[in-house]
């Protein structure tokens, strides 16, 4: 047992010195989560943002409480969602989300500290199947602080701190881990319903209408980089649209300054595989692990977005908006 344990340390002392020399820094702090420990805020960040996690939590209860304690969940019941389908609600018609990084069998929550405030679970005590559901899918797992959490077919229901209002499903899709549960704990899928399969049917459209004009570029790696008349190489995702870095984030110790609804304009790209990847330097391109529960590329070990703001492949609309966001170089730096 001890020879054991010594070397599971050992292992995790070697991946943390990994992550610091792939980021080529020699001062900070920074757990096996990538997140900063007790750093100052990047130059110009918000004050909130010093632990690297923000405060745009939205205004639900849990997130007032610092997500302490599990809702309760009620009598549950089911949203038609005309985008969704069939959503899984509270008794307040708060829609219930699940998490990829969590497993059903056995259940397991991965959904702990900061990401719990941001998503807060769903307690099991006294929760009641919906019409028409049956009741031997829903079931509880106890999470590392003895909370009982509502599992559905096995996986753990969380709230999301952004839906202010019943009707609401702001979390659907984000970080691709993310999405609300359907009556059988099955994920809801973004055009299940009339109107959202009209809107699916819509941009398939355009995608090929642009496909037609030459506007998509056709196999492109999951980060490559093209040549811009005015920026010259830049960094885009597998879609052919511009990457950017942002001057508020920090490397080292790895932080974001971008939360909330800056995540609307800003998304940021989804981890991508060394092997997926052409013309990239790959020093310090890791997995950021964000306090939202996202996961985000970096290069360099600065967090990667892309614009909301760009259209289509080859746009930069997004170059030196605020002074702050900058397109990326193969290397990792900004581009101006």
């Amino acid at each position: 047992m001890k020879t054991w344990r010594n070397a599971s340390l050992a292992v995790t002392a070697a991946a943390v010195l990994a992550l610091t020399t792939a980021c080529g820094q020699e001062k900070g702090t920074q757990n096996t989560n990538g997140q900063s420990v007790g750093a100052a805020a990047p130059a110009g960040a918000p004050a909130e943002n010093a632990g690297g996690y923000g405060s745009d939590y939205g205004s639900g209860g849990a997130a007032q409480q610092g997500g302490a304690a599990a809702g309760p969940a009620g009598q549950l019941a089911v949203w038609d969602s005309k985008e969704l389908g069939k959503v899984l609600t509270d008794s307040e018609g708060f829609t219930l989300y699940r998490f990829d990084k969590d497993s059903a069998s056995p259940p397991k929550s991965n959904c702990e500290g900061e990401c719990a405030k941001t998503w807060p679970v769903v307690s099991a005590d006294g929760a009641k199947p919906p019409a028409g559901v049956d009741a031997s899918l829903m079931g509880e797992v106890t999470r590392a602080d003895g909370t009982k959490q509502l599992t559905l077919d096995g996986w753990p229901l969380y709230r999301y701190a952004k839906d202010t209002k019943p009707g609401e499903a702001k979390g659907q899709g984000v970080g691709g881990t993310w999405y609300a549960a359907s009556p059988d704990g099955k994920k809801a899928a973004a055009g299940s319903g009339s109107e959202g399969a009209e809107e699916e049917a819509g941009a398939e459209e355009e995608a090929g209408a642009a496909e037609e004009e030459g506007g998509t570029p056709a196999d492109l790696a999951g980060l490559s980089v093209r040549k811009d008349p005015e920026l010259g190489e830049v960094v885009v995702d597998k879609n052919g649209m511009t990457v950017y870095r942002f001057q508020k984030d920090s490397a080292w110790p790895m932080k974001t300054a971008c939360t909330g609804d800056c995540l609307k304009k800003w998304p940021v790209v989804a981890p991508v595989d060394k092997n997926d990847t052409e013309g990239i330097k790959l020093k310090g391109f890791v997995t950021f692990d964000r306090p939202d529960g996202i996961q985000q590329q970096t290069i360099d070990c600065w967090p990667l977005y892309t614009f909301a703001g760009d259209k289509k492949p080859g746009d930069t609309n997004g170059q030196g908006v605020g002074g702050t966001w900058f397109a990326v170089s193969p290397e990792g730096k900004v581009v101006k």
